[in-house]
């Protein structure tokens, strides 16, 4: 797999998971693994971890542009 290819597709799944915690906090969705309840205070911690790598991964693809 290319290196661009790559940035793409984890840019992209860091950026749902990103969304789905955004979603998560301002719909109150549930987790529920097992019979354990998974706290919200998860995803406010999710959510800019998430974003985070998916902005890192589209600044990694332009400068990559740049060079060539």
């Amino acid at each position: 797999m290319s290196n661009k290819l790559y940035l793409i597709v984890s840019g992209a799944i860091f950026f749902l998971v990103g969304i789905f915690h955004l979603f998560r906090l301002v719909y109150h969705w549930p987790i529920v693994v097992g019979t354990r309840l998974i706290p919200h205070s998860l995803s406010y911690v999710g959510f800019p971890v998430s974003i985070g790598y998916c902005v890192w991964a589209c600044w990694l693809l332009c400068q990559r542009r740049r060079v060539r």
